[in-house]
């Protein structure tokens, strides 16, 4: 397996690091816009990266990414981007017959009249539009497999297989008790990618209605967290899994809550109210005339990168899917859950635990692609394979995960 790996920046150095340990691919180029943010990641391998390589990309240049594929030989392209990147980095795999994987899906757009009633372009329509192509080609996408969506996904998939007869309800539910030493606000996660699912209508999924939308940050409730993180307020936030687990698994009803925080979604509004979350470049004066920036641009650009927290964070994250339904004839509910510890994952690999519980799924995914224990054509989710070898493979790489009876 020849890798080419698009993006450097957190989620993409965990990557590497993540990946030299194991035996699985014979080549990962790594490349990025930046050819410096690529050369510090495989540099930072030592010894340890003889089979890496940087290069740089413009990761929304098509041609230059069918380039890059084809110089390199690459069988595999992982995307590592934010999600703006997701389709000319979709459609440069397809073009060269790689397998594409991707932590996050193609962009929505709400419905223009009822926001907040009925869905627009989903997550992943643009992507979903093109499956037959994928199909056709004998190759294969696989969208969605970081932690959430990904490993929430996989959770989704064990269940309905090995854990229920009937499910009534699943629900993503995502929190930590991380704090970041000397700031008031420093999101551990891309805030232009954090600003795009927190903001936008929230989707809800039931069998009846099938998918629509809600306001943003609606149904509250407070969860109780394992591994003594305790009970955080989560709230609705639009994100893939919604889209992608009624596709594969039979539930009456499946939601995504996020553990925000008061402050934090105040913030997140006041931002909205202000219009910094818009993407459409505004203009404001330079020092050599006027200028066109992105409100978000700017908001990013103004905090702190947050693949250099790690040294600042305190305390743990948590990925996990909630499912209600029934076995055997009685009523069951759990919560399968993956904690990392950021005091473990900066000691173990130097990276902060939500970048590096992000980073540990695609590289497992494609451990079991290049093993052959998962295989398909078309666009599939983590949904469509079987859970069960990709839970005892991530326990194998010294993250295991765990079950709560509720």
């Amino acid at each position: 397996m020849r890798v080419l790996l698009v993006g450097a920046g957190g989620v993409g150095t965990a990557i590497t690091r993540i990946a030299a340990r194991r035996p699985f691919f014979d080549r990962m180029v790594v490349a990025d816009h930046d050819p410096a943010r690529a050369e510090a990641a495989v540099a930072a391998l030592g010894g340890g990266g003889a089979r890496f390589r940087a290069e740089r990309v413009d990761a929304g240049d098509e041609a230059q990414v069918t380039a890059l594929l084809e110089r390199h030989g690459c069988d595999v392209l992982l995307n590592a981007t934010d999600p703006r990147f997701v389709m000319p980095l979709f459609r440069a795999a397809l073009g060269t017959g790689a397998t594409y994987v991707d932590m996050a899906m193609s962009l929505s757009r709400p419905h223009p009249e009822r926001p907040y009633e009925e869905c627009g372009v989903k997550l992943g329509d643009e992507q979903f539009a093109q499956a037959d192509r994928w199909t056709g080609a004998g190759a294969l996408a696989l969208v969605g497999m970081g932690v959430e969506p990904g490993l929430s996904d996989v959770f989704a998939r064990y269940a309905a297989d090995e854990l229920f007869d009937g499910i009534e309800e699943i629900g993503v539910r995502d929190g930590a008790n991380l704090t970041v030493d000397g700031y008031g606000f420093a999101p551990s996660f891309s805030i232009w990618t954090t600003i795009e699912e927190c903001l936008n209508p929230p989707v809800v999924y039931e069998a009846e209605r099938g998918w629509f939308t809600t306001e943003p940050f609606s149904e509250p409730e407070v969860f109780d967290f394992p591994a003594g993180i305790g009970p955080v307020e989560c709230v609705n936030v639009e994100h893939e899994e919604v889209l992608l687990v009624p596709r594969w698994v039979d539930a009456r009803r499946v939601t995504f809550k996020y553990g925000l925080g008061r402050e934090f979604i105040d913030t997140l509004r006041t931002l909205h109210l202000l219009g910094l979350d818009r993407t459409e470049p505004v203009t404001v004066p330079g020092p050599g005339g006027p200028v066109e920036v992105s409100p978000r641009d700017v908001v990013a650009a103004c905090l702190p990168d947050p693949a250099a927290l790690g040294d600042r964070m305190r305390g743990k994250t948590c990925a996990g899917t909630w499912v209600r339904g029934v076995k055997d004839g009685a009523p069951r509910e759990v919560y399968l859950y993956h904690v990392v510890d950021n005091e473990w994952s900066m000691a173990e690999y130097g990276c902060q635990a939500v970048v590096w519980q992000t980073a540990v799924n695609p590289v497992v995914a494609l451990e079991l692609l290049a093993t052959g224990a998962w295989s398909g054509t078309g666009v599939l989710g983590p949904e469509a394979f079987p859970a069960r070898p990709f839970l005892d493979l991530l326990t194998a790489y010294g993250s295991p995960w765990g079950m709560r009876e509720q």
